[in-house]
């Protein structure tokens, strides 16, 4: 017991020298440092994110919806702004004074302190069940709409894929699409999307199928001739060249997180740190497929890759779009567009647009595929209100996500053990912004698995094999001589 936790103090230390006093020094190591109330204000960001990441990666429990969040305000909205305030170098043309960058500081920093007191608050009550939401994970796959989902998965990319012009548009730089017009067809876009997500969601829900107690001769034959047709569907519509890199991070972290080996809190601490570390270093590298003329990979320093990169865009499109509110004023009916995604334009003339091309718009770059992070984005509903109230639910609705799909760890192919993970690291997009951009896809990957689960799916149907005796619940038949593994266990 003494040495557990004397392994748990030097982690919980090693991590914060990394992640709150090393790589926070690297950046502030500039010869010419820009200091200002911004720039401590930012030092407090980082501390508050990494300490908090920190709790994450050390913790005694698998908080996937947490890792997401913190993983994201670490790295976009921590390092990357204390790079630009500390080198007044910033990726995009446009410049804020230094009162908007003090308020998207403090901006930035209201957001996380509303998060961390909403799921302080869900911790508080970890205890009573969610009317609501533990039934709704609790939901057992299916065997007959997993199997049709899978035979629609296939038919859609029969279907589409040659329409698009076939394979080879899937391998295509997403800069090539662009320069075609590709991206801004909306219903070719939405096409894209529904296969996307439709493959995705076979494969995954394939991959965790129980097996029924009266024996699945039939379902596992089934498996077996569909699970590499749905893998090759997903490495053509899934891959990371023609599809956005959180996107595609979301599918491979997910299938990778679903798996009961990665739910223990060893393993997730492992994966995390792992997943940590490229992220840090490795993330603006991944787009190197992204364009047809490709340049030689060349490592830099921290700040140079946060001041230069566009990925890293967030911090500056807050100051942004904080100028563009003060100039235009409050939109509440902006809210209302995420939601209401789907109307057309024909019939909704006055539908808001996308805050991240809006904010760039006003900027008056051409390029408008930017950023609008949530912070921004609900601040320019209401101001400081919209954005403690938003924050506040990510808190508590991430919090108790992560404590559900804690108790119902010994339960095998629940919508908590597959969806979580995908929501945990799709939220980075839901982070990053804007919503209208990501609405689509945000919906298809909530309301697919309502119709592939049930409450008793191992009750409700049942395949004819009187010869194999009965059979307990497991993953793919590759891993019955791993079947320890598979066995139920409780995540404490």
């Amino acid at each position: 017991m003494q040495s557990s936790q004397g392994r748990h103090t030097a982690a919980l230390c090693g991590w914060v020298i990394v992640l709150v006093v090393l790589l926070p020094s690297l950046i502030l190591q500039t010869p010419d440092l820009h200091f200002g109330p911004a720039l401590a204000l930012q030092c407090v960001v980082v501390a508050h994110s990494g300490g908090a990441l920190t709790k994450v990666l050390t913790a005694e429990s698998v908080r996937l919806v947490a890792l997401g969040f913190w993983l994201f305000a670490y790295v976009w909205l921590g390092l990357a702004p204390l790079a630009m305030l500390a080198t007044d170098a910033y990726p995009l043309a446009y410049r804020a004074g230094q009162t908007t960058a003090f308020a998207a500081t403090a901006l930035t920093e209201l957001g996380l302190l509303a998060y961390s007191a909403g799921a302080a608050f869900a911790a508080r009550r970890a205890d009573r069940r969610s009317v609501v939401l533990e039934p709704l994970l609790s939901r057992t796959l299916a065997p007959v709409p997993v199997l049709l989902l899978c035979g629609l998965s296939l038919a859609l990319a029969a279907w589409l894929i040659p329409q698009q012009g076939g394979v080879e548009p899937y391998f295509t730089s997403r800069e090539a699409a662009r320069l075609e017009g590709v991206d801004s067809d909306s219903e070719r876009v939405l096409r894209a999307w529904i296969l996307s997500v439709t493959a995705f969601w076979a494969l995954l829900a394939l991959m965790h199928l129980v097996r029924l107690p009266s024996g699945d001769r039939l379902l596992r034959g089934l498996r077996w001739m569909l699970l590499p047709l749905l893998v090759a569907v997903n490495v053509v519509v899934n891959n990371p060249i023609s599809k956005p890199r959180f996107w595609a991070g979301t599918v491979l972290l997910a299938l990778l997180f679903a798996s009961a080996r990665f739910s223990t809190p060893r393993a997730f601490r492992i994966t995390a740190a792992a997943l940590t570390t490229v992220v840090l270093l490795m993330f603006p590298y991944s787009d190197y497929f992204r364009y047809d003329e490709r340049e030689t990979l060349r490592a830099v320093a921290l700040t140079e890759m946060f001041t230069s990169n566009m990925d890293y865009d967030a911090y500056q499109q807050m100051q942004t779009g904080l100028d563009y509110v003060h100039e235009t004023g409050f939109s509440p009916s902006a809210a209302l567009g995420p939601a209401l995604f789907m109307v057309p334009r024909s019939v909704w003339p006055d539908k808001p647009q996308d805050t991240g091309g809006l904010i760039a718009q006003y900027a008056g770059y051409e390029f408008q595929n930017l950023s609008a992070p949530l912070w921004i984005e609900t601040y320019q509903w209401a101001g400081a209100p919209s954005v403690v109230v938003a924050f506040w639910l990510l808190g508590v609705g991430g919090r108790r996500m992560d404590d559900i799909r804690a108790r119902l760890g010994n339960r095998q192919a629940t919508l908590a053990a597959l969806i979580i993970p995908g929501l945990a690291f799709y939220q980075m997009i839901v982070l990053r912004g804007g919503l209208m951009a990501i609405a689509g896809p945000l919906l298809l990957l909530l309301t697919i698995p309502l119709f592939i689960t049930t409450r008793a799916a191992a009750r409700a149907f049942r395949f004819p094999s009187p010869s194999l005796p009965p059979a307990t619940a497991g993953p793919l038949p590759s891993q019955e001589q791993e079947a320890i593994h598979d066995q139920p266990h409780r995540i404490r």
